[in-house]
């Protein structure tokens, strides 16, 4: 993902603009990193350079959870445990 794509990208759930950006690797582009709300906590993954911005509905938690333990020492403790629409509270 390009990072000038922030400049233009918003909460899909309560349309918060701007929102924060958290890189894990990075190369020409970032390859993998997190979206946050900072409004709702709402977290939106970037896999493969691609953002993930989806609605909590068609989120998969199969697919979330392993993403968010895998950086969870990077990533803010609030939305590791009260993000939304998964977290690691439990």
């Amino acid at each position: 993902m390009k990072r000038k794509l922030m400049e233009i990208l918003a909460c899909p759930i309560d349309k918060h603009h701007p929102l924060d950006l958290m890189v894990f690797e990075e190369k020409d582009e970032v390859v993998e990193g997190v979206i946050i709300c900072p409004q709702c906590h709402r977290w939106y993954p970037i896999r493969d350079e691609i953002p993930e911005m989806l609605p909590d509905e068609l989120r998969k938690e199969a697919e979330d959870l392993p993403f968010l333990k895998k950086w969870k020492e990077l990533v803010p403790e609030n939305i590791i445990k009260e993000g939304k629409p998964f977290n690691l509270k439990g």
